[in-house]
Formats: structure tokens, sequence, C-alpha cells
């Protein structure tokens, strides 16, 4: 790294064409890094299809092998992506049966894809390892996020399971399963928990080749490829048995499960020895004379180990046994775990089977004390975390003060309010472990605007550029991009043990100002702490246009604040709305935690890695913005009392449903968490025509309309992917009592004379992704550059235009004459899909919007495959002839239409996905599990439609 270092200070271009670092030295990186570090080194071959959250393990062995970066055996090895994880599996286990020394990455349903091969590669005794960043799977609903759902879904198939709680582990453990399946022959399934562990960013000690290499045993390579098919030693796999031996074959490989816990361990010691990390099958921290014990396995065992800590600094006796090796389950080593002096146990599941008398864990533990003669033993059982639900110190107090009661609830769930079966415990959201010596920062940013990456690069700049040790954590939406993130950074002298989000931050940036215009973003600042927000306007406004709320939380705190229009800068620097080196730089201006100079060194240092592979031009615009992020970086000045006049804007508005306001207002302001169970119903489903009220106000810019230059195609509204533009042909007379700033003009239409035309935007529901732009074809004949449609700053306009939208939204339907099958007929139709979670500029959400116009409430959408969200059930890639595009829908339950669109709708409609994949963020990635809206009942504010709700299936 010092070479890198002296290359890049003396002006020479550094393309970054390591792995990593590969010494005993730190570095810091997330776990899905870490794993592929590991993964790509022994491997000669993988078959992946990706996933979230696995996908950046099979990203990064794609981009090394696509570098002709070598393993370490002189090979590059071959990265082959199928078309769906069932493939991939498929694919795994030919490789297999050749001797190819292979693995993959997977999760959820992906994982799901993998059974039938993962039967059959264990069957016949296959080494190889599967990395899953353990997800829930799809149910009542789809969740992207963490839990041990997947995985307790393979526990028959025969694979082993090893679990790691952090990102060390996950690197270490993942040589520890190439290590012990080449050993064993059973095949590995290797998991950490997706986002929590496998997105977390930490510093860690990275294995060297000569570690991982010492833990390959060369002679059980050999014995693999002498197994694999070939002419040479030919054999037949797969046959058909008979009920007269299909038991006894069966029962053959039960000495190389019986052998498997035993080689972990030698594993663990062999690796213990070259680094001084000593793991065990089932590992115990807490007091030597514990009395009460919580059994938990994955990263919400770091919580318990801290919390158990903590409590027994005061008097308590508590400890918590953590699980490495699920599968096959060792009862004698996890008995050993247990201190003689405990009296109770709780065992807590990532996981929920209905039905079952007890989740997996608790099974696998009762049926060990069952069998020794610790069966005196009080046992109860909790779930906790499911898809990613938070967990936290106080929640694990909560769990051992149980353990105290009398009689304390055989079976609970802590972290959740359950006022329908009574399961939940209550918990002290107050109880905090936190030490003074560690330092935390929360930034929230507007997804794709680089506030993650800037963060990332932050969290590395501190681990590897300080004695300090580095925790940084990115709080995602399902929406992605567009959607809120919030990043948690820690940093501090000793290694931080915290999988759990920041409740007391030193530093809050606020990369998005509307976010401070409704929710409240300072809950976690603490007393004293520094704000920082980027807001456009001069700096001695700042103060005055902050509402009411929020300039009394920053004088109740005392915090102090400062401001910068970092979007004014980044685009002086030609970086258009990437404004994340701007606040980085002033984060490290502000924090304190590397002198300025060296900070805004290593920040260009950083730079240059990050982007040095897109061009010069690029690194330059990014040096460009540090050089002038602290001339506009300002104090303000605080009064000592509240002097705005305006209030926060409420969530949802005054005439919302019930419904939204008791529910999905909670979830918009960021208090779903505190919703009870009753609020939900049991099969998942919600109430259509809810996402018209949750106004995101995410677009920096919205496009304004020149009606002198329209040409009333309506080309811009039927690419809208939120349907967040619309046009209306009314009679004139309806225009009436407009709002002064209203536009119209007269209907282009010999048919339809005496009518006016509009079109209107929804500032608050417009995402800025420029579509509706880009695809106008209408052009100033003096200046080729202005369109019908041009963008222009949001804030300035969002009031005026949110005036106008609601007038807009009251006018009478288009003409039953204009209602054709055409670009322009279809458009002044309301859609009955609109305001989607879909990412900025998503390229599929305009076909669901369309078939919408088509059919009405005739059309019946349900999902694909539950690993793919609503947004993307309906024809994505429709099949095109020459000349015309066909869709296929279901109109109700038993009949079925096709209807086809001329050339003009087919271009216009593919122009949608291209344009997406220039101007914003890709919509491959799963974008929302909100329901489809659409509009049940009209508010009093909205259009007559001419159809009822979509109907969702």
């Amino acid at each position: 790294m010092g070479n890198e270092r002296d290359a890049y200070a003396n002006g020479t271009r550094y393309v970054n064409l390591v792995i990593k670092p590969l010494s005993s030295e730190k570095s810091t990186l997330d776990a899905n890094e870490a794993v592929a570090n590991v993964a790509y080194r022994v491997c000669e071959l993988f078959a992946i299809y990706p996933i979230t959250p696995s996908s950046p393990m099979g990203e990064w062995v794609d981009e090394w092998s696509a570098k002709k970066k070598k393993n370490l055996w002189g090979h590059i090895p071959e990265v082959i992506e199928m078309q769906s994880e069932g493939g991939a599996a498929g694919a795994l286990h030919g490789a297999l049966q050749a001797g190819a020394l292979s693995a993959s990455f997977t999760a959820s349903q992906g994982l799901l894809l993998m059974i039938p091969n993962l039967y059959k590669i264990a069957g016949e005794l296959h080494p190889f390892v599967l990395h899953v960043t353990a997800r829930a799977l799809a149910s009542h609903a789809l969740s992207i996020f963490g839990d041990h759902s997947d995985v307790m879904a393979c526990r028959q198939t025969g694979v082993a399971m090893l679990c790691s709680n952090s990102v060390q582990e996950a690197h270490d453990f993942a040589i520890i399963s190439h290590s012990v399946t080449l050993k064993s022959r059973v095949p590995f399934m290797h998991y950490f928990d997706g986002f929590r562990t496998s997105h977390e960013v930490q510093k860690i000690s990275i294995l060297s080749d000569d570690d991982v290499r010492s833990m390959i045993d060369m002679d059980a390579v050999k014995a693999f490829r002498e197994n694999a098919l070939t002419p040479d030693r030919p054999s037949i796999r797969g046959t058909a048995q008979n009920p007269d031996v299909f038991f006894q074959a069966r029962e053959a490989c039960n000495p190389f499960y019986d052998a498997v816990p035993a080689a972990v361990q030698e594993a663990f010691d062999d690796l213990a020895a070259r680094t001084g990390r000593q793991y065990k099958l089932f590992d115990y921290e807490g007091a030597p004379d514990a009395e009460r014990v919580i059994v938990i396995m994955g990263s919400g065992a770091e919580t318990v180990s801290e919390t158990a800590a903590f409590l027994n600094a005061t008097g308590e006796k508590t400890g918590v046994v953590t699980i490495r090796l699920l599968r096959p389950f060792d009862p004698v080593a996890m008995l050993a775990a247990l201190p003689k002096t405990v009296k109770s146990i709780a065992v807590l599941d990532r996981t929920k089977e209905p039905g079952a008398l007890a989740e997996p864990l608790f099974q696998d533990i009762a049926t060990a004390l069952y069998e020794s003669d610790r069966a005196g033993i009080r046992l109860i059982g909790g779930r906790y975390g499911l898809g990613s639900k938070e967990f936290t110190p106080a929640m694990v107090k909560a769990v051992f003060d149980e353990l105290k009661s009398a009689s304390p609830k055989k079976r609970f769930t802590v972290g959740i309010n359950d006022d329908v079966t009574k399961l939940s415990l209550n918990y002290d959201e107050t109880f905090d472990i936190e030490t003074a010596d560690t330092r935390r920062a929360m930034f929230f940013g507007l997804g794709a605007d680089g506030t993650v990456g800037a963060n990332k690069n932050s969290i590395k700049i501190i681990g590897e550029g300080t004695d300090l040790y580095a925790q940084g954590y990115f709080v995602y939406d399902s929406k992605k991009s567009g959607a809120m993130t919030v990043s948690h950074l820690r940093f501090g002298p000793k290694p931080i043990r915290s999988p759990y989000l920041i409740n007391q931050a030193s530093f809050v940036a606020v990369h998005h100002f509307p976010f401070m215009e409704r929710i409240e973003v300072l809950a976690q600042a603490a007393v004293g702490a520094t704000l920082l927000i980027n807001l456009n306007v001069p700096a001695d406004q700042v103060w005055d246009r902050l509402p009411r709320e929020v300039q009394a939380r920053i004088i109740e705190k005392k915090l102090k604040l400062f401001a910068i229009d970092a979007y004014s800068v980044a685009h002086a620097a030609g970086m258009g709305g990437q404004i994340n080196t701007v606040m980085q730089t002033c984060f490290f201006a502000l924090s304190g935690v590397l002198p300025r100079d060296e900070a805004i060194e290593a920040i260009k240092y950083a730079i240059k890695k990050t982007y040095g592979r897109k061009g010069d031009a690029v690194v330059a615009k990014n040096h460009a913005a540090v050089d002038a992020s602290l001339a506009a970086l300002h104090e303000i000045k605080i009064t000592a009392t509240v002097t705005a006049k305006e209030n926060r804007e409420p969530v949802v508005a005054a005439v919302a449903p019930d419904y939204v306001k008791r529910i999905t207002a909670v979830m918009m302001a960021g208090d779903g968490d505190r919703l009870p169970v009753s609020a939900f119903a049991p099969n998942g489903s919600f109430p259509v025509s809810t996402t018209q009220w949750e106004k995101r106000n995410i677009a920096l810019e919205i496009p304004v309309w020149d009606a002198t230059l329209c040409i009333q195609c309506n080309k811009c509204v039927l690419v809208c992917p939120h349907a967040a533009i619309r046009c209306a042909a009314y009679p004139t007379a309806a225009g009436e009592g407009a709002p002064e700033t209203f536009k119209k003009t007269d209907l282009k239409v010999k048919d339809v004379p005496g009518h006016s035309f509009t079109i209107q935007v929804a500032p608050e529901d417009c995402t800025g992704c420029t579509l509706c732009q880009k695809v106008c074809p209408a052009k100033d004949k003096t200046d080729l550059k202005r369109k019908a449609l041009m963008m222009a700053p949001q804030p300035p306009l969002r009031a005026t235009e949110r005036a106008n939208y609601e007038f807009f939204l009251k006018l009478p339907p288009a003409p039953a004459a204009l209602l054709q099958d055409t670009v322009k007929g279809t458009q002044f139709r309301a859609p009955l899909f609109e305001y989607s979670g879909a990412c900025t500029g998503c390229g599929e959400t305009p076909y669901v919007k369309l078939l919408t116009q088509l059919y009405g409430d005739r059309l019946l959408v349900w999902p694909t495959p539950p690993a793919v969200p609503p947004s993307t059930a309906v024809i994505c890639q429709p099949l095109r002839t020459r000349q015309r595009l066909k869709v296929e829908v279901r109109l109700g339950p038993t009949r079925s239409s096709k209807t086809t669109l001329n050339t003009a709708s087919a271009s216009a409609l593919a122009s949608t996905s291209s344009l997406s994949s220039r101007g914003a963020s890709s919509a491959n990635s799963p974008t929302s599990s909100q329901p489809l809206s659409s509009k049940a009942s009209a508010p009093p504010t909205s259009r007559p439609t001419p159809a009822s709700p979509l109907s969702v299936v």
C-alpha cells in the first residue's frame, strides 16, 4: 500500500489490479469482499447468478477473472453466469463431477432454487462451498433483507452448515469451509447475515497467501481429482434403486458426516496456530459461573456477547453460546460449552416456522439437553430479527430478564409489539451500552447520490490510514435508487462488536434537505453533536429555512450547525448531482478524526483509486470538488429561541384515508418499528390507492412545460415510470378558476373543438429522472437545445406546482373520441398504477402503467416467482414482431385478450428502457415490495377515473 501511495503522489496513474493486500496487515472491507477474496484464491470455477445481497461476491470474482488475476494455483478462475440460480447449481454439479474446485454465492429464493441440486451434490459427496448471505424468504410479502429463513430451509439437504458472525469471521470461515469440504467430502454452506454482515465494512486481518495455502490439503485435492468422472476410471452415478437397497445405501454416508465436527475443529485449531484467532464449534463468552445463557448464531451473537459483558460488569451472571457449526450438529461440543452453573437457557432463532412446536435451533438444543444428564435446565425459545429487524442490547437485556422470571414465557418474540398472540417481551428502549471512546456518525442520503459510496471510502480511509478500528453499516430502503439511505459509522481504539444501529451520534449529516421537512432526522443526535446539512440557499438564510421543530431540537440538544450548498459545488465541478465527494470532504473537515490536510490527501487518493479507471477527467472533477468544498462550508449562527415561521409538513395530507394515517403514514415517517402486529393483515395484503399519499419529494429538478413548443404527442406521459407527469384534454370552461400559474393551450384535434390541453407534473411525486425531457421531440427551431419540457430546480416550483396539480386532478376526463389505442389516446386515460416505489428512471413500470390504461379494472396482475417484486411482475421485455408490439394480459379470472400497439407506441415504450440505462439508475435490481397503487375510491382532489382499480392477485 505504501508503494501505491508513493506512485500516486509522484503523479503516476495507478490502476487497481490487486485483489486486496494479501498479508496479515489490517484491511477495511465488507464481508462480501472478504469472502470472495478467499474463494477466488482457492477455486477454479464459479457458476453464479446475482441476487441481493450476495451479488457483490459474484461481481468481485468476475472482475478479478476479467483482469486475468491468478489464483493460488496459477490459474485464472472461470466465472460463468447462468440464467437462474437453478442453472448455476446444475452447472456446479457438472463441474464437480469433472473434478473442478468450485463455489457459488446466493441467498433467499435463489438458494431455494438450488435445493434439488444440493441434495444430489451432498448425496454424491462432492466437496464444494456455497457462500450464502442469509436472507428472508418471500411468504406473506417479499423482503430483500436478512434473517435465517433461507438457510434453515436447507437443513435437510445434507450440506454442512457453518455460520459466521462478523466480517472477520466471514473471511476466516471462508477458508475453513473450503478446507474442510475437501477433507471430509461433505459439501459446505457457509452463511452470514445478509446486509447486517455482508454489507458491513470492518477493519479486519487479511489472510496471507501462505495462510490460505496452508489450509488446503493437497492430498485431499488429489483425491477429489481422482474421483472425477473420466474415461480412465469409468463409473455409474445417479442410479435408481428399489426398496430393497435404497435405505442401506442412504445410511452409507454416515461416517463422513460423523467426522465433520472434528475436522472443522481441527481446521479452527490450525487457523488459530497461524493467526491467533481461536474458534470452536460452540463458543462461550460470559461469566464462568453464569446462571442465564442465551444460545444464538449469526451477527446477533455479537450483540448478545457485548451486552452480557456489560451486565456482568454490574454483577449479573450471564453468558452466550455462539453456534458455529449447525450441521452436522455436535451435542457433545454444545454441552461442553455450557458452564456447569447454568440454570436457564433462552434459544434465539432468526426464522419462523409456522405451525412448528418451536423453531429449529430450539429443537436442536432441546434434543441435546434431553439426551444428556443436564435435562433439568429450564429452556425457553424466542424469535428475533426477521427481515433485518433491528436487534439491540435493550432487547438482549429483556431476554436475560425474562430468564430471571419465576414463570418465563416458553415461547416469545422480541423487538416487536405483538398485541395479537401476546408473545412479545417488553424492553427499555433507552438502555444503552456504547462506550464514550467510540465515535459515532450518521449520514442521511438519497439513494444513488453517492452518499453510501463516499462513506465506505471514509471508513476505509479511517481504518487503513489510522490505528483506529472502524465500522460502517448502511441502511437501504427496498426502493433503492431515490429512497433514503442512512449510513452508520463507528470508529475507536478498540475492536467494534456492535452490529446494531447508532442511537447517539456525535456527528449527523443530512445530504438531502427535504428529509428535515418530513421526518425526525435528529432523534439520534447526541447533546453537543455537530450537524451538517446540504441546502441550496445562502448561508445567512439557512437558519430561517429550517422548520420550527428542527430549530427547537437544535437548540434543545445544543448542536453545532454547519451548512453547504453541495449541489452548486458539484455542478460547478462538472459532477452533476453527485455530491458525495463534497460532503465527504466536509465530514473530515468537521469531525477531526484526521488532520485536515492529511484527510484531504487521503480523500484524493481514494478518488484516484475509485474513479481512476473512468478516466483522468472524472478524477479531476472530483479533485476540483474537494478543493472547492471547504470554501463553501459555513458555520451557521443559532439563535436562542425558535424564529422559523413554518412547521414541518405533515407526513400525509389531512384528507388521507384513515388507514393511510394510522399505518402507512407511520411507516413513511420512519416509525414502522412501532406498529403492532394487529396493524397488519395476516395474509400480507394492503389496501389499494395508497401510494398517492406518499409524497416522496426527492427530485432536485422537475420538468417545466412550454405550451408554445408542445406538439401534444403525449410521449412524455407514456414513458414516465411513476405516472408523475400527466396530460389532460378538457372543455375550456373547466379551466376557469385555475391558479395563476396553471398552464394550458388549445387542444390540437379538429374533431374535438372548444377543448384545452395541459401537461402537468406532480412535483412531489416526480423523481427527476429526466426521461420525459429526453423523449420529448418538440424543439425550439431557434435553439435546438430547448424543448417543450426542460428541467428546472424543484424547490422554487414546489408550492405552485402542487396547487396546479391539485387543480389538474379535478378536471373532467377526456372526451371518448380521444381515448384511442395510440400513444396519444392511451395517455388521456387515468393510470391505475401510479407513484410506484420503482427506482428512479425505471424502464419496467411504464409497461404496467400502460396496461392499466388499456384495460382498467379488467386487468389482473400477479407476481412472477417470489424473488421478483410486484413492480416487475408484468411483461418488461414484450414479444415483438417486425412492426408491432404484442402484449398478452389476463382480463378477469377466465377471459383473456390480446392487443397490439402501433409502431409509435412500441418505439416510445422501448425508449424508456434505453433512456433509463443512460440517464438513471439500473432497474435490474429488486425495487419495491410496495403494493400496486390504484384509485379504489377517488379522494376529493383526484380526477374522476374511467375505470375502477387495478386488481392484484
